[in-house]
Order: structure tokens, then C-alpha cells, then sequence
């Protein structure tokens, strides 16, 4: 990268080239520029039937490379479709050449010209005109790049850091426009659930973002105040209450892709600000959701890389279904020997001990997070291919129907593929007594400490009691699907502008080994 010093002096250089431009009466900062083509479409538009009478085009782009030869110069621009080259010539463009001559690296153009073919067999255009549309006042961090004997290249320095790349996600695509395809990859899949569910007949809403009580999941809050109403929001953690009012109010079939934000640590699978896809259907059971989830998952795999087989973090994994299935309890056992229904606290705590664990931090642990401790320790890491883990004690979930064949346990899966949840879905808990009981038992939780348990939320009872019709419910992590799609093992990979410390802060980040 470009060193403090160099780089103050190119930006000094580059706002000397502005105000020559203003003095010249030209506009460093154009309004528009009309296109006749992308730059891929100008290169595919070309045949060599066309000889010297190629077509004219007007095209724009940033300037990605330059070099001049005297009284001409060549140029490649880059634009969201790709590159072309451009040749410009001095006597062909006056009175427009002190333009060119004031142009850099990274600046904006507009050019208007033929197509034709040089003679080492590039398509270019001859340029006849040319606007600048925006002057480029900082250089773009780009690596110097060194092309070898066998016709490859390699990239030296440029924008590597993982901090900076994150931190300046403009810089980081401009120079990697490779990296935008993960999120044409991301924008395809969320296409794709759309089509999915519209199909079924679902209807997509958007519930409160701003929540006078959290709930749906174990996590903390984001709280904020509300002036005029002098009372404490809560940005949500899930959408899920909220829907399921829905369903109570006559609404069949709902689904809502929204953002969710906890208030908990970060690491490779989590950020603060995150994207959830949940949806809820009436008289269906936690069976019904996981036939979808088998087909959309599938299907969205289909749909973004072209098949079912595919190496992921560098294991092979196939998502054609049937997907395995494994039961929370006896999954666990079979790893560690613990039956999780029927040993004590203790023997669970001196297991999660052995793990790495601090021992102040497993005196802690009850209930259902030394529940989830010991699932994370045993059976999840196993969890490479497509798997849905059922059935899980009640004290993991507080909005799940009890087990209609055992009743310590509830009507609930996750999906795990190379040791990742992915989804997690309920028959849907509709007693509202059971429904009750169960918060209080999440308070009990709440005041030994656990701040993740969740809070009573009367007016979701009450929407009970009028009455909710059986249920299935799914909550699908799209961040972490994309993440799938496009092998990268960072959230942050995946999120447009992820969470990141106020620039200056010199502390890395939680997954910075980890990012890239």
C-alpha cells in the first residue's frame, strides 16, 4: 500500500490538477453521461467482419489503467460490467487534449468513439470524444501488478489488511471486483426464498424493528429511549413473536427477510447487525418445516452454484436431499457418553471443563445454556454435512410445543452443515398456560444470572389465549447461507458494511486472524 507521505503528496497533486481543470472551465464533477453500452456488452458487439467501420458507442467508467505514448494515449476502463480498452489520440481530440493530459489513474470519463481492433487483437474504442464525469482526488490502494512468463499475473502489495479492506468496503470492491459477485451471489439467493415462499402462497410482511419488549431468542439487547413516549425500545433480536401475532390474527402463511440485532460478541459467525429470514405457517408441525427447508436449501444451492456437490472450507458436502438426522440427546451421547436427560449439572459442567472452558465461567452455567455448552462441545463440531439435529430439551426451548411422544423434550430441529447452524425451527408453542409458565421459568433463569434468558411478554400470552392454530415456524441465518454459497469463513465477508471499532482504535478485531 501507499505509504502516509506518498500518498500526501499524489493528493496534493491530484486537487493542483483540479483547479487547472476549473481554470480551464471544465468540471471536475459532471451531472450525467449517457450510455449507449457496458463495457462487456461494447466487447461483445465486436466482429471481425467490422474491419476499420466498427460501430460508435458511448461508454463510461473509471480509469483502471494508463499509459501514454507521446501524442496518444491508452486507457482501460471499468465499469460494474468489466473492462475495455480505450485509445485516444492527440490530434483527433483537440481542442480536448489538455483534458486528457490532466487525466489519472481512478478518474471517471465518458468517451464517445468506433470500435476497432488493435493490432495486438484488442477490442478498444477510438476515442472522438471525452468527459471527465468525476476527478478522482485520492489514488485507489491497487497493488502493482507483475505479469509472468505463462501469461498469469500476480497482484504486490494493495489493499490486504483485512481491517482496512473492511473498514473501507468502497476501496475494497473497487480494486477486488471480484468480491461484488458475492453479493450478486447474495442478492440471487434472497431472490430465490422470494420465489420460494411467494409460490406457496406466503405473504411477506415487515414486523416493528423498534420493540417496547424483546423476544424470540436467548441474547441481549440493543436499548435505546423513545423521548416522546419516555420509555425504553429494544431493537429486535427476532422476529418471531411478531409474526406469530400474525398468525393468531388470521394470517395464514407469513414470511419476513429482516435485519435482527444482538448485543453479544463477535466472531467468525456473528455480528451485531445481522440478516434473518424467518416464516410461519398455520396447521403445520416442525416436520412441514423441515421438508422446506430440505427443498430450499437445496434449491438455493442449485440456483447459485449450478449443482448439489460442492467443497466448502475444503470439505466436500452434498445437499441432495434426503439430509441426515440426528437426535439432539442421543447424538450427544453417542459422542461423549452423557445422557443429557438424566445427568446432573454437575457432570455436565465437569465435561464443558474439559473443553478449554474457564472454570469461573462453568460455575456459572445452568439450565439450558450448559445445555447448549455441551452440544457445542460434542456433537456440533461433527455436524459436516447437511444434517437437521431434532428434538430438544425443553430448558433450550422456550417457544417450542412439548414432545408429543416424550415430554421432556420439544418439537424442534437446527440445521447444521460444516459445524454451522443454519436454520432452527419449532412446532410452534401454542398453550398459552404452557406458554406462561415457560417465561416465568426464563425469569427464574434471568435472576441466577442468565442475561440471555428471556423476558415475560404478557401481551404475547394474551394473543394466545384469543387462540393460535398449530403451527411451524423457521428462522434461516442468511449471512451464514451466503457465507456457504460463496466459501468464505467471516461474517464479514458477507455483510456490505460489517461492525467494525471507530477507526484509530488500535485493538484487532475479535475474528481478525480469521477475516479474508
Amino acid at each position: 500500500m501507499i505509504d502516509p507521505l506518498e500518498r500526501s503528496y499524489i493528493e496534493t497533486a491530484r486537487r493542483e490538477k483540479r483547479a487547472r481543470l476549473e481554470a480551464l472551465g471544465i468540471r471536475p464533477f459532471a451531472y450525467r453521461f449517457e450510455r449507449s453500452h457496458s463495457a462487456a456488452a461494447v466487447v461483445a458487439l465486436w466482429d471481425d467482419a467490422m474491419g476499420d467501420a466498427g460501430p460508435q458507442v458511448r461508454i463510461a467508467g473509471r480509469i483502471a489503467a494508463l499509459r501514454g505514448q507521446g501524442k496518444t494515449m491508452f486507457a482501460h476502463l471499468e465499469d460494474g460490467s468489466g473492462r475495455i480498452q480505450i485509445y485516444l489520440k492527440r490530434d483527433q481530440l483537440e481542442p480536448a487534449w489538455p483534458l486528457v493530459e490532466l487525466l489519472d489513474l481512478d478518474d471517471h470519463i465518458g468517451v464517445t468513439g468506433r470500435l476497432f481492433r488493435t493490432r495486438t487483437g484488442e477490442v478498444s474504442v477510438w476515442v472522438a470524444a471525452v468527459e471527465l464525469l468525476a476527478k478522482s482526488l485520492r489514488s485507489l490502494p491497487r497493488g502493482k501488478v507483475e505479469k509472468l512468463a505463462d501469461g498469469s499475473t500476480v497482484v504486490h502489495g494493495g489493499l490486504t489488511d483485512p481491517e482496512v479492506r473492511y473498514r473501507q468496503r468502497y476501496a475494497d470492491f473497487a480494486v477486488h471486483p471480484e468480491l461484488r459477485d458475492d453479493f450478486r451471489t447474495r442478492a440471487r439467493a434472497i431472490a430465490f426464498v422470494r420465489r420460494f415462499l411467494d409460490a406457496r402462497g406466503y405473504l411477506e410482511v415487515e414486523t416493528p424493528v423498534l420493540q417496547p419488549l424483546y423476544g424470540g431468542a436467548a441474547a441481549r439487547p440493543f436499548v435505546t429511549h423513545h423521548n416522546a413516549l419516555d420509555m425504553p425500545l429494544y431493537l429486535r433480536i427476532a422476529d418471531e413473536l411478531y409474526l406469530k401475532r400474525l398468525i393468531v390474527g388470521g394470517f395464514e402463511r407469513v414470511y419476513e427477510i429482516g435485519h435482527d440485532f444482538r448485543n453479544e460478541g463477535m466472531d467468525r459467525t456473528h455480528n451485531p447487525e445481522f440478516t434473518m429470514l424467518e416464516w410461519y405457517q398455520a396447521y403445520a408441525d416442525y416436520i412441514d418445516m423441515l421438508e422446506m427447508v430440505q427443498e430450499m436449501v437445496s434449491g438455493i444451492v442449485q440456483e447459485c452454484l449450478g449443482g448439489l456437490e460442492h467443497v466448502r472450507h475444503g470439505v466436500p458436502l452434498n445437499f441432495a436431499p434426503p439430509y441426515r438426522r440426528v437426535s439432539f440427546c442421543e447424538g450427544i451421547k453417542a459422542v461423549c457418553g452423557i445422557d443429557v436427560l438424566t445427568a446432573s449439572e454437575e457432570e455436565m459442567r465437569a465435561f464443558v471443563a474439559t473443553q478449554g472452558e474457564s472454570l469461573e465461567a462453568v460455575r456459572t452455567m445452568s439450565g439450558g445454556r450448559l445445555l447448549d455448552e455441551v452440544f457445542k462441545h460434542s456433537l456440533e463440531p461433527r455436524l459436516a454435512q447437511p444434517t437437521f439435529v431434532l428434538d430438544y430439551p425443553k430448558a433450550l426451548s422456550p417457544l417450542a410445543k412439548t414432545h408429543r411422544d416424550d415430554a421432556r423434550l420439544t418439537e424442534r430441529f437446527e440445521l447444521f452443515v460444516n459445524g454451522t447452524e443454519l436454520a432452527n425451527a419449532f412446532s410452534e408453542l401454542n398453550d398459552p398456560d404452557d406458554q406462561r409458565a415457560r417465561f416465568e421459568d426464563q425469569g427464574r433463569q434471568r435472576e441466577a444470572g442468565d442475561e440471555e434468558a428471556q423476558q415475560m411478554d404478557a401481551d404475547y400470552v394474551r394473543a394466545l389465549e384469543y387462540g393460535m392454530p398449530p403451527t411451524g415456524g423457521v428462522g434461516l441465518g442468511i449471512d451464514r447461507l451466503v457465507m456457504l454459497l460463496t466459501d468464505h469463513s467471516s461474517i464479514r465477508d458477507v455483510i456490505l458494511f460489517p461492525a467494525m471499532r471507530p477507526e484509530g482504535d488500535r485493538r484487532a478485531s475479535p475474528d481478525a486472524d480469521d477475516a479474508g
